[in-house]
């Protein structure tokens, strides 16, 4: 439950925080960071679809904010 708090935030930072703001190395690094967990979820057995949906959130949250990025 605690890791909603990455896509939660990410999610929020989408609607409320000007391009300006927004790290670049930071946000690639969290959508990889999601990404490589995206995958782990979904090797391990049994499958793991709570840790899925949760990454599979904050990746797409984090390349909507890297392409806000690039945008900006």
């Amino acid at each position: 439950v605690a890791n909603w708090g990455l896509p939660i935030a990410a999610m929020s930072d989408l609607v409320g925080k000007d391009e300006e703001f927004i790290s670049g190395s930071m946000t690639t690094t969290l959508a990889c960071y999601s990404m490589v967990f995206m995958r782990f979820a979904w090797r391990v057995q049994p499958r793991n679809y709570l840790l899925f949906a949760c990454h599979a959130t904050n990746a797409t949250a984090q390349l909507m904010q890297d392409a806000r990025f690039v945008n900006y």
